[in-house]
């Protein structure tokens, strides 16, 4: 058995858009991140025929900016790098030819927005599903979708301590979509 898969990745993510502070004279200011093209890679072993772990990450270079405000308008440019670890299902279905492959994938990681003063790092997670089509044992193309949400300003709401800890986290939680393809080699 094969046990290792490499795809190189090309794609496109949807914008997303996130609450800022309202500073005075303001209503509901919103940052926008632009949608545009990503690119990226997977590297993943094979824990069996169907199930896979990878390291993905993904970069798009885009723009950000302010909807809604009474400050002078701004755009500026930014970074996305999302580092997750993925763990994939891939469905070997009896009506379906053996060289495809739906599959479902659950995502957890961290994403990194860099770009002048606006550096942070955050927790994101993600569902995605798509199919991988086998051209031989050692190449092939995957077509995905995945919903990937970062949480945006994290803070701790409750902190009870005495025989335990019990924390409460809030935050605010903002979505990006991404379409991906690209060829996977497999050995």
């Amino acid at each position: 058995p094969l046990r290792f898969d490499f795809s190189p990745l090309i794609g496109y993510r949807t914008s997303m858009s996130f609450a800022a502070q309202p500073q005075s004279g303001q209503t509901n200011p919103h940052i926008v991140v632009n949608s545009g093209p990503s690119y990226g890679f997977a590297f993943g072993v094979r824990i069996d025929e169907e199930n896979l772990v990878e390291f993905h990450w993904a970069r798009q270079d885009t723009k950000i900016h302010a909807d809604n405000s009474s400050l002078v308008p701004f755009s500026q440019r930014i970074v996305v790098d999302q580092f997750h670890g993925d763990f994939t299902h891939e469905y070997i279905l009896d009506e379906w030819p053996r060289w495809a492959r739906p599959f479902i994938k659950g995502v957890v990681g961290a994403t990194y927005v860099s770009g002048g003063t606006n550096t942070f790092t955050r927790f994101s997670f993600g569902l995605g599903t798509g199919i991988k089509l086998q051209a031989n044992r050692h190449l092939g193309f995957r077509i995905e979708a995945a919903w990937l949400p970062i949480l945006i300003n994290p803070e701790i709401k409750t902190l009870v301590c005495g025989g335990g800890c019990v924390i409460h986290l809030g935050g605010q939680l903002v979505s990006q979509g991404e379409f991906t393809m690209g060829p996977v080699l497999r050995f």
